[in-house]
């Protein structure tokens, strides 16, 4: 666990707009994320960090600066099926059913049916829809759609799990329940989790550590370690513990 899976050296990203001026996504961005690890990246909308979770997932580049995983290339690593990607949207297709839409990625790399079906099973237990494998997207809630786009990123077994801001679009009440559900899957895959937010108490329900990112432009503000107990549940939302983190997060961000 001492040893990081994941090496972010001195990463910049530097845009150009459409009136010729350069804009500075990120400036000289470097962290180390152990394999395992739950993090959360934090930060207010235009802070880079998902600027900075597609550059790990290879579908950035950035300016300068390298990102290494087990000393292999974000292109390498990806090549390799080791990313598994939820976006916020979970990107169903209408036409397939659940069972379909988590087969998809599988099917693409020549998974052995006999395999996909075992994996199929596995990854709807694992996210609670074993009983919606014949549904169609437009019969799901948006909570459930989004299990799907987990199942599916599950479903090639991967090392790292890249999340950009899954469940921002969903109402706080299912919001708060596929936290706990998430938590839930990390602990049976123990799979590592890069987590984008801007939402200060789903980051610390979440994480190891959450990294926060200062705008304009940007860059590691604070990494705060959560030493809160696990498993972690509804209660712990009210404790004094978890409104201390609230603040001490809040008053990471530089300027406050």
């Amino acid at each position: 666990m001492n040893v990081p899976e994941l090496q972010i050296k001195n990463v910049s990203k530097t845009y150009t707009n459409n009136n010729g001026e350069e804009i500075h996504a990120l400036t000289d961005v470097s962290l180390d994320i152990r394999e395992g690890e739950f993090i959360c990246l934090l930060g207010p909308s235009g802070c880079g960090k998902s600027t900075l979770l597609r550059i790990i997932a290879d579908l950035l580049e950035p300016t300068t600066g390298q990102v290494s995983i087990h000393g292999l290339t974000p292109r390498e690593t990806r090549l390799q099926q080791k990313y598994g990607i939820v976006f916020q949207q979970p990107v169903l297709y209408d036409w397939r059913n659940v069972r379909r839409n988590v087969c998809m990625p599988m099917e693409i790399i020549g998974v052995p049916k006999s395999e996909r079906t075992a994996r199929i099973d596995r990854m709807l237990d694992l996210v609670g829809l074993e009983k919606f494998g014949l549904k169609y997207p437009f019969e799901l809630s948006g909570g459930m759609q989004q299990r799907v786009g987990i199942a599916r990123a599950l479903a090639l077994e991967p090392e790292i799990l890249l999340m950009d801001e899954p469940f921002s679009a969903l109402d706080e009440f299912t919001r708060e329940k596929l936290n706990e559900d998430l938590l839930a899957i990390w602990g049976k895959t123990k799979t590592t989790i890069i987590f984008v937010t801007h939402n200060i108490p789903e980051s610390i329900f979440l994480s190891d550590r959450v990294v926060v990112l200062s705008p304009h432009p940007g860059r590691v503000s604070a990494v705060v370690d959560i030493d809160l107990p696990r498993p972690r549940t509804a209660a712990l939302r009210e404790s004094p513990e978890f409104y201390n983190y609230i603040a001490k997060i809040r008053h990471s961000f530089e300027g406050v």
